[in-house]
Order: structure tokens, then C-alpha cells, then sequence
């Protein structure tokens, strides 16, 4: 497993093989939230790259954080790739990045795009909620595990995984830094300035073959509003917004089986 820095994004790499399978994560997590996932893929033969998205972990680009900027940042990352064997894997906010990533706007479309827990429908009142949040001054916290809580919380990963103590788990890395004596979340949050956008117009213009899923029990996608866009969309059983850390297994089988 490697780091890279070359264009501003922080990415972890690990497998081997010719076709690369792109992990993009959920607002307030990080690329360490693919941990489950990213050895079922090398198992698979495949090579996989999760990177921290601008303003995230790592990731710490300035601004603007359009989902146009974000669809940027990945194709520049994957510049070298053979677009026909590089397939997208992409939870909640990233869907949407993969999604304009993949409409032909910034290059040849991959050749595979499986979405996860990507909400689709929006209202006025959720738009300008987080835009709210977008302008709220970044909170310090006194004490590591109370901000290590709070990137829990933000990154939907509470009651998945424990946020502290002796082993903290792997999905938590790169969400909490030190700042002046305490502690806030690495995550910049202008990254909710991003909010807005008809989400169903981007996925309407994916040039690639398309798989949209959710876990049944995700409160933030229907399938209904799935099946807008992919008449075979796929609810994985008794699984939450998170299922990449509850199912890995039948995450991967969405994109590679």
C-alpha cells in the first residue's frame, strides 16, 4: 500500500492486476473507510485506489468543493489509466462525483460505475441545512475522543465502528487533527457548499454501464428513486447507509461479480 500526493489528493493504493477499481467516499469520511473493502478487491486481482477527497482527511486542497471540482481531482489522479479497465466504486457524496466523473465532461467514461447509499432527492429545507453548516466556525474540541465522536457521527460510521480507545478501527484514520491545544475534524466544512445540484441530471448524462444500490435499511435513498436511474437497482438486505462496512463482500459482487 502506497501514498501519493501528486495532484493535492492524498490516495492509498494496494493489488495488482490491469484493472484499477477507484473507491470514492462519503461526505466527512476519509478513503480509510474502504478498509474491508480494498482486500476483497486485491483477492479479486484488481488494483484499488481510495483517495481522501478535497478537503478531506488528508486532503486539505482549498476550495472551491463543487462536485465539478471533485470530478477533476479524480480524473486527474487516474490520468495514466486505461479508462476501459478502470471501474468506479462510490459511497453517498462520492457517488455523485463518480457519476459526473463518468458523463464524458473529463475524459473517456470508465468502463463500470456502481453507486452506494447515493442520495438522490433533495429539498430546499436539506439544501440550505447544509449550506448552514458550510459557514458554521470549525469546532475545537478538548479531547481526542470527543472529536474522534463527533467524525464518527459526521461520517456515519457511529455504532459501526468503535470511534476510540486501545484499537481505534482503521475506517477512523486521517478524520481528526491536532489544532491548538484540542482537537476538530480534518474534514473543511465548505465541503457542504458542494449541497445543491440536481443530483438526478448528473446521473441522467453517466456514460458508463450504471449499478445504483443502497442498503434496505438506509434511510436516505429509496428504491424508487434508485430505479429513476437503474431499473435493476439493488437494496442489499437488513444493511444501513454504511454497508461497505457492514457487507463488503456483497459490495465488491455488485461491481466485480
Amino acid at each position: 500500500m502506497t501514498a501519493q500526493g501528486q495532484t493535492g489528493l492524498y490516495a492509498e493504493r494496494g493489488g495488482s492486476g490491469d484493472r484499477l477499481v477507484v473507491l470514492l467516499h462519503g461526505l466527512g469520511a476519509t478513503g480509510a473507510v474502504w478498509h474491508r473493502v480494498a482486500p476483497l478487491i486485491a483477492a479479486r486481482g484488481c488494483r484499488w485506489i481510495a483517495p481522501d477527497l478535497r478537503g478531506h482527511g488528508a486532503s486539505q486542497l482549498g476550495g472551491p468543493f463543487g462536485f465539478g471540482n471533485h470530478a477533476a481531482d479524480v480524473t486527474a489522479l487516474l490520468a495514466d489509466e486505461d479508462p476501459e479497465k478502470t471501474l468506479l466504486l462510490c459511497h453517498s457524496f462520492g457517488g455523485v462525483v463518480g457519476a459526473l466523473a463518468s458523463g464524458g465532461l473529463f475524459g473517456l467514461p470508465p468502463a463500470r460505475l456502481v453507486t452506494l447509499g447515493t442520495k438522490l432527492d433533495w429539498d430546499d429545507e436539506e439544501i440550505a441545512g447544509a449550506h448552514a453548516l458550510a459557514v458554521k466556525p470549525t469546532r475545537v474540541f478538548a479531547t481526542e475522543a470527543d472529536a474522534r465522536e463527533r467524525f464518527a457521527k459526521v461520517s456515519g460510521l457511529w455504532g459501526l465502528v468503535p470511534p476510540d480507545g486501545p484499537e481505534v478501527a482503521p475506517e477512523m484514520a486521517r478524520g481528526v487533527v491536532a489544532e491548538g491545544g484540542g482537537y476538530r475534524l480534518a474534514m473543511d466544512p465548505r465541503v457542504f457548499t458542494a449541497v445543491g445540484p440536481h443530483i438526478d441530471a448528473i446521473f441522467a448524462a453517466v456514460k458508463a454501464p450504471l449499478r445504483v444500490a443502497a442498503g434496505s435499511d438506509d434511510p436516505m435513498v429509496s428504491l424508487s428513486a434508485m430505479q429513476r436511474h437503474d431499473t435493476g437497482a439493488v437494496q442489499l438486505a437488513g444493511q444501513p447507509h454504511n454497508a461497505h462496512v457492514t457487507a463488503p463482500d456483497a459490495v465488491v459482487s455488485l461491481l466485480l461479480d
